[in-house]
């Protein structure tokens, strides 16, 4: 857990019941432009699939991303077995309007 530094204040984050639900998705593609970097994550079931979030964030963030999720695999890895890398999808992924 990350301490809290001196004169920082504490965020209370309050969570929406359908969002703290979640969603499932085996796929994702990331984006960026010079400002932002866009992760949409998909349940890709073929012949079809379906977005079922998008994720704008700054560039800087995205590292901080980048390395929480290494982190946690990390730490998952040494509580648990190592994590074989799942097959790259068959078909390709696009979006239709």
């Amino acid at each position: 857990m990350e301490q809290q530094q001196p004169n920082q204040q504490q965020v209370q984050i309050q969570a929406d019941p359908k969002i703290s639900r979640g969603v499932y998705a085996n796929n994702m593609v990331v984006g960026h432009t010079k400002e932002k970097f866009v992760l949409d994550f998909m349940n890709a079931f073929p012949p079809q699939g379906s977005l079922v979030a998008r994720i704008f964030t700054s560039p800087g963030h995205m590292k901080r991303i980048l390395k929480a999720l290494q982190e946690n695999v990390s730490n998952y890895e040494k509580n648990f077995d190592p994590i074989d890398e799942a097959d790259a999808p068959q078909a390709r992924v696009g979006f239709r309007a």
